[in-house]
C-alpha cells in the first residue's frame, strides 16, 4: 500500500517539475535551457534597474540634506554595492543558481535561508508598489485616471507578462531597451546644453536645511540608498541563465557578469545624481515645484515642455514612465514569485504553483500604493536597508572571507536537501546581530547621535560576525553529507557544472547531474536511484534523504 505523505510527495514533485522546466522556480538552471549569449543575458538583466525610483530617491536625500551628502552619500552605497554584489554575481552566473540557493550553502542551511528569502519578497513588493506609483502619477497627469485606478492598472498589466518567464522577460528587455535610454538620456542632455547655470545651481544646491557637508547628513543619504542593496538577487535571477563560460567567450562572459551583476549599481548611482539634478532645477525655476519635484513623471515632463510641443511632452513623458514601470516590475513580480514558492515549499514540502504566490505578491503591493507609501518613501527605504544590508554582507562575506580566506566554508555552493544542515550559525548569527543591531540604531535606541550610522553598523557587524561564528564553529554546519551518491563528475573540463543528464526516480524525467541526488531508496535489484532536488524539496516522507555522514 502507497503511503499517503509519499504519494503526495510524488504529486508535488511532479506538478513542481512541469511547472519549473519554463522558469526553475525552485533549482539550479540547467544547460539544456540556458541558450542564450552573454551578451542577451546581460541586457535583460540591466532591463531590470529601468525603474524610476533612483530619480525619486535621490531627489528626496538631496532635498533633505543637499546636493554634498547626496552626493557622498551615493558614492558609499556604490562602492558597498560593487564589493558585495561581485562574489553574489560571479556565484549565479558560474554555478547557474540565484540567491537564495547561493545563500542556502553560505551560511544559512536548507531552511534557514527562509527568512533571507522573505526579506527579499519583501524588497519586490515594496519597489513594486514605489514603481507602480510613479506609473500610477504618470497615468493620473497624462491621462487624467484617478490614482487608486492607476495603482490598479500598473498591478493587472504586469501579471500576463510574468507568466511565461525568462523566455517572455528577456524579449520584452532587448527590444523596449533603446527607446527607453533614449527617453531616459535625451533630456538631461537637452538640460546641461540648453541651461549651463543648471550646474552651478545643483553644486552650490544645500537642500531644507542647508547646514552643509555633514557625516550624518551623509550617512542617512547612504542608508535611503542602500535600500536597494538587494537589487542585486533580482539580476541574479538573470544572471544564473548564463551560458557556460569557455576559452573562447571568457571576455564576454566576465564583462556582461560584471557590468549586469555588480555594475548594475554605476547606472543606479548616475540615475539617483541625475534625479537630484532634475529636481534642484525644478525647485530653482519652476514656481508651483514644492512637492513634485522629486516625483520622476514632473521631473521629466518639465524637461520635455522645453523641448518639444506640450501635448508631445505630455505623451513622452506617459511613455517613459510606463516603459520603466513595465521593465522594472516585471522583474520585481517574476523575483518575488520565486522567492515566495521557495519559501513556502521548503517550509511545507507542498509546491502550490508559482503563479499563486505571483498574484499574492501583486495584492501586497497594491495594497501599499492604495495606503500611500510613496508619501513616507525615505522612512521605508531607511528602514527596510538595514536587512537588506545585513542579509548581502552576510552572505558575500561567507563567500569572500569564509570560502576564500579562511577557507572554512566549501567553496563549491551546495543547495540540496540532504546536503546540507537545515539550519546553519554562521549566516543566521551573522545576519541576525547585523539587521538586530542597525535596526535598534535606526529607531535611536543607542542614542540619536548614532541614529544616522545604522547602515554602517550593519555591514560591520555582518562583515565581523559572520566569520566570527565560523571560526567558533571550525564550519561543522555547512555540509550534512560530503558525498552525494553519484559518481559522475559535477563539473566539465571548464569548471562549469555538468550537463550530464539522470533520471529522477519520482518523476521519471531526465534533470542534468549538479540537480540531482542518490535516493536513499534502493532500485528493485539494489541499484542506486537517483532523485531530483526539486522532488526531493516535496519529499514529506523524507524516504528518499540520505542519512547524514559524520
Amino acid at each position: 500500500m502507497v503511503d499517503v505523505d509519499t504519494r503526495a510527495s510524488t504529486n508535488d514533485g511532479l506538478a513542481a517539475a512541469k511547472e519549473t522546466l519554463e522558469d526553475y522556480t525552485l533549482r539550479f538552471a540547467p544547460r539544456s535551457y540556458r541558450k542564450w549569449s552573454p551578451a542577451v543575458v546581460g541586457i535583460s538583466a540591466l532591463g531590470g534597474i529601468a525603474y524610476l525610483a533612483d530619480f525619486a530617491i535621490g531627489a528626496n536625500i538631496g532635498i533633505a540634506h543637499g546636493t554634498g551628502n547626496a552626493l557622498l552619500g551615493i558614492g558609499i552605497f556604490a562602492i558597498v554595492v560593487m564589493l558585495t554584489g561581485f562574489p553574489l554575481a560571479y556565484y549565479a552566473a558560474r554555478y547557474n543558481i540565484d540567491l537564495d540557493l547561493i545563500t542556502r550553502g553560505s551560511g544559512f542551511g536548507y531552511k534557514g535561508s527562509i527568512i533571507t528569502n522573505i526579506v527579499f519578497a519583501s524588497f519586490t513588493f515594496i519597489f513594486f508598489a514605489l514603481e507602480g506609483s510613479i506609473m500610477a502619477q504618470g497615468l493620473e497627469l497624462g491621462l487624467g485616471i484617478p490614482l487608486w485606478l492607476g495603482y490598479l492598472a500598473s498591478t493587472l498589466i504586469i501579471f500576463p507578462l510574468v507568466i511565461y518567464g525568462m523566455n517572455t522577460l528577456a524579449k520584452l528587455q532587448v527590444w523596449t531597451t533603446p527607446l527607453w535610454l533614449l527617453l531616459m538620456v535625451l533630456p538631461f542632455a537637452f538640460l546641461v546644453i540648453r541651461h549651463p547655470e543648471s550646474v552651478d545651481a545643483f553644486w552650490a544646491y544645500g537642500g531644507e536645511n542647508g547646514s552643509g557637508v555633514s557625516i550624518s547628513g551623509t550617512l542617512l543619504a547612504a542608508g535611503v540608498c542602500l535600500s536597494l542593496i538587494a537589487q542585486i538577487a533580482e539580476q541574479i535571477d538573470y544572471l544564473r541563465f548564463m551560458p557556460p563560460k569557455t576559452p573562447e567567450n571568457a571576455r564576454r562572459w566576465w564583462g556582461w557578469m560584471l557590468l549586469a551583476g555588480p555594475g548594475w549599481v554605476l547606472f543606479g548611482a548616475i540615475k539617483q545624481v541625475v534625479g537630484l539634478f532634475l529636481a534642484v532645477y525644478l525647485i530653482a525655476n519652476l514656481d508651483a515645484a514644492q512637492g513634485i519635484a522629486n516625483q520622476p513623471v514632473h521631473q521629466f515632463l518639465e524637461i520635455y515642455k522645453d523641448m518639444v510641443p506640450g501635448w508631445l511632452a505630455m505623451t513622452l513623458a506617459v511613455v517613459l514612465v510606463v516603459i520603466s514601470q513595465i521593465k522594472i516590475n516585471v522583474t520585481n513580480a517574476y523575483s518575488g514569485s520565486l522567492a515566495w514558492t521557495n519559501s513556502y515549499t521548503r517550509v511545507t514540502k507542498t509546491y502550490l504553483g508559482r503563479l499563486i504566490f505571483l498574484a499574492v505578491n501583486l495584492i501586497i503591493a497594491l495594497v501599499l500604493m492604495e495606503a500611500n507609501m510613496f508619501g513616507f518613501l525615505n522612512n521605508i527605504l531607511g528602514f527596510y536597508a538595514n536587512c537588506g544590508i545585513a542579509w548581502i554582507v552576510t552572505v558575500a562575506t561567507d563567500i569572500a572571507i569564509n570560502k576564500y580566506v579562511l577557507k572554512i566554508s566549501p567553496k563549491v555552493p551546495e543547495f540540496r536537501r540532504g546536503m546540507l544542515y537545515d539550519y546553519n550559525p554562521v549566516g543566521l548569527v551573522g545576519f541576525g546581530l547585523s539587521a538586530a543591531l542597525s535596526i535598534m540604531t535606526f529607531f535611536g535606541l543607542f542614542g540619536e547621535l548614532l541614529k544616522p550610522y545604522s547602515p554602517l553598523v550593519a555591514v560591520v557587524v555582518a562583515f565581523v560576525a559572520t566569520p566570527l561564528t565560523a571560526m567558533a564553529t571550525k564550519g561543522k554546519y555547512y555540509l550534512r553529507r560530503g558525498d552525494d551518491g553519484i559518481e559522475l563528475p559535477l563539473f566539465d573540463e571548464h569548471g562549469n557544472p555538468s550537463g550530464e543528464t539522470l533520471p529522477c526516480v519520482v518523476t521519471g524525467m531526465e534533470f542534468e547531474r549538479p540537480d540531482m541526488i542518490a535516493s536513499a531508496v534502493p532500485g528493485p535489484e539494489g541499484e542506486i536511484q537517483y532523485i531530483s532536488s526539486l522532488a526531493l524539496s516535496t519529499d514529506k516522507a523524507g524516504i528518499h534523504l540520505l542519512p547524514r555522514q559524520h
